[in-house]
């Protein structure tokens, strides 16, 4: 998530100072009527989620989600919101109805001596946004994303092997939630170990959140997927699953990035979802503990490289290339190929009405929660089907 979340802001960055159209980029794209208003019904009873999709009614429905927001998916949600992406927190108040917690990605946890911590990042802390997601959805929880940041190997071992050191982390995080009115906090810090001293970081976590627990505080962790993108095991397995599911409230499994390299692929395959559930939880029980990753971001590829695609850009692209969309019945995803000016070609994964379907298919099935990453990056039209 962490490699993610860097290139999606470098990118943001990128687009911001990357703004005036030059002489060669100057053909004016083909226009189709975006309608804006909502919808009297939800995407499905309109008949959008389908798998020949057509460029067209995406550029014209993707604004209008269903007026009468109704929760269709029982399970619990995560919805992740960061602070460069201002329609992420826009869109957890108008579907806060629809998620149980919502996670800012604000906060960083350091480590500045001996059993001394100190969260960073109180400053994005917005009160009257939390106040207005509050008021959508009484019984939502805030869980910011604490991500253990700026720690050395030695800070680790250190940490690792201290009782003392534990619980004064447990500590810190339990007086920065009561005073900054959190819920709870989502907990990154599994791969940055690389897959080592596992049994060590069950021990940390474990610690972590039954503190946060015994004063009624959530503690949801990130974890890998349990299956890398060749079918090898991830680092974090059915192990380290079963012994901490009995303490943390809620695993964000990260089940998209599956084709992050150079070569054109799937973000989340829908087989590999299903394995990486059942790769930690072949029984059904803790399974409702598991947080299913949904991606709301696309990937864009060519030979110069890849890069990611957030709503407005996607859009874009539909209205200037007007490409046919392409269904992948194995990969249950959409995706097409277009050429610029340089005749460089491009091929787009980009979610979809029918892809993030069947997604929440498969966890009402499979008995799972769901976890987004993030807010803002898809369609509005998307949460009718949450």
């Amino acid at each position: 998530m962490r490699t993610t979340l860097v290139l999606l802001h470098a990118f943001s960055c990128f687009c911001l100072a990357s703004a005036t159209l030059s002489k060669t980029d100057a053909k004016k794209p083909h226009r189709a009527d975006a309608e804006t208003s909502p919808a009297d019904l939800p995407v499905l009873e309109r008949g959008l989620v389908v798998s020949d999709a057509h460029w067209k009614d995406i550029v014209k429905e993707e604004k209008r989600y269903c007026a009468h927001i109704k929760r269709e998916f029982q399970g619990p949600v995560l919805g992740y919101v960061t602070p460069w992406n201002s329609h992420g927190y826009d869109v957890a108040k108008w579907f806060g109805s629809k998620m149980t917690s919502v996670s800012p990605v604000w906060l960083q946890l350091r480590r500045r001596g001996p059993e001394t911590f100190d969260v960073t990042g109180l400053h994005d802390h917005d009160t009257g946004w939390v106040k207005a997601v509050r008021k959508s959805n009484k019984k939502v929880q805030i869980v910011p994303r604490l991500l253990f940041d700026g720690w050395s190997y030695q800070d680790y071992m250190s940490v690792l092997g201290s009782e003392d050191e534990i619980e004064e982390l447990g500590s810190e995080l339990v007086d920065v939630a009561k005073t900054e009115g959190f819920d709870g906090f989502t907990l990154e810090l599994w791969s940055q170990l690389g897959g080592n001293k596992r049994k060590e970081l069950v021990h940390l976590v474990k610690h972590v959140c039954e503190t946060l627990k015994a004063k009624r505080l959530d503690c949801i962790l990130v974890i890998p997927p349990a299956l890398t993108s060749t079918g090898q095991a991830g680092m974090f397995g059915r192990e380290e699953f079963e012994e901490l599911a009995p303490v943390v409230d809620g695993f964000s499994l990260m089940t998209y990035d599956y084709s992050s390299g150079p070569k054109p692929g799937p973000s989340s395959p829908l087989p590999w979802v299903r394995d990486c559930v059942l790769q930690l939880a072949p029984d059904s029980q803790w399974r409702q503990k598991i947080l299913l990753g949904l991606n709301l971001y696309g990937l864009d590829f060519a030979n110069q490289g890849t890069e990611p695609v957030l709503g407005p850009k996607y859009i874009e692209i539909l209205r200037e290339h007007r490409p046919k969309l392409l269904w992948d019945e194995y990969f249950a995803e959409h995706y097409f190929s277009y050429k610029k000016n340089n005749a460089v070609k491009h091929v787009v994964y980009y979610p979809s009405l029918k892809s993030i379907y069947l997604r929440i298919t498969l966890a009402t099935e499979l008995g799972t929660g769901i976890s987004l990453w993030e807010l803002g990056q898809g369609l509005d039209y998307f949460f009718d089907l949450l």
